[in-house]
């Protein structure tokens, strides 16, 4: 698919039918004739677009003639086979050509949604360098957001797993590790990239251009700490509360075995006193009480014994 929008003089941003100068064109999972189409209609190399389309793709900049390339990870939330939710990342390239901004990406984001809404202060289509940089600064705030929502769940998870005895709240914990190690690797990836921006001078910046950048390198750094916190503490979470588990398990078990011995002693009473041999008290009429009250005797006793030791 493949979306062309622009910014007017009166600054009102409006969706096009075709590529004009200014323009931003939003390409999500476009096919081999559009790439071709906007690759050839703007001169921009077709690797350019297939770079940025390859879901494993580092993140990088690029410079080639007049064109740039600016790949990086933006974060999306998607289900494992259990229905577990992992936050997951995937490159979005965005090419700055002398004409049009262009941003390509396989799925659908709402990252960008803010921009075709017009809902950015200070966003014009025609402003590529600037543009690029807003976007750069939303990824960054859609890390935090995502991490905090992983901090929300991991503290729900650990509530739940306080009395419990299953793997259901492990396996939460395995997906939520699992998506914290992917925005580590992206965001880190994201870092080389915007210190190059900084560093090289393959975009022009004016001086606001060059805070934004400031801010978006400020919150990136920001989203690798709070990542790499996050991370610690959720495996160390892991392995205690993996022993929690298997501690209240054994406490199951142990009760369990407690109250088997304390019922076996009645069965061996009754057991010994069935047989049909010469018995203590047979011939006693109040045999079967005496027999009762000696089972409930060594059975209370054991129980004494056990909650002494606090076996239960």
């Amino acid at each position: 698919m493949i979306e062309f929008f622009k910014t007017s003089e009166n600054s009102s941003f409006e969706s096009i039918p075709e590529i004009t100068k200014g323009c931003w064109i939003n390409m999500l999972s476009p096919s081999e004739e559009e790439i071709k189409q906007v690759s050839s209609r703007l001169n921009i190399p077709v690797n350019f677009f297939k770079d940025a389309l390859d879901d494993e793709e580092r993140s990088r900049i690029e410079k080639e003639d007049s064109n740039v390339l600016i790949i990086v990870d933006f974060p999306y939330i998607t289900h494992d086979e259990a229905g577990y939710p992992i936050y997951e990342t995937i490159p979005i390239g965005m090419i700055i050509n002398e004409e049009c901004f262009i941003t390509v990406s396989l799925k659908e984001t709402p990252i960008l949604l803010d921009f075709k809404n017009n809902k950015i202060k200070g966003f014009f289509t025609y402003k590529k360098t600037r543009f690029a940089l807003q976007i750069l600064f939303i990824i960054s705030s859609y890390y935090l957001r995502y991490l905090k929502q992983i901090n929300k769940k991991t503290d729900e998870a650990e509530k739940e797993l306080h009395q419990s005895m299953k793997n259901k709240e492990l396996y939460t914990f395995l997906s939520l590790e699992k998506s914290l190690v992917y925005f580590t690797t992206s965001l880190k990836s994201n870092k080389i990239v915007l210190e190059k921006m900084l560093r090289l001078n393959h975009l022009k910046m004016y001086e606001e251009d060059k805070e934004l950048l400031a801010d978006v390198i400020i919150e990136n750094t920001q989203a690798i700490e709070m990542a790499d916190t996050y991370s610690s503490i959720l495996s160390g979470m892991m392995d205690a509360f993996a022993s929690i588990i298997s501690n209240n398990l054994n406490m199951v078990m142990k009760f369990l075995t407690s109250i088997t011995i304390i019922l076996s002693f009645p069965t061996m009473v009754a057991s010994f006193y069935g047989m049909n041999v010469a018995l203590p008290f047979e011939k006693n009429p109040h045999a079967f009480v005496i027999t009762m009250c000696f089972a409930v005797f060594l059975s209370a006793l054991t129980t004494f014994i056990f909650w002494k030791k606090k076996y239960f």
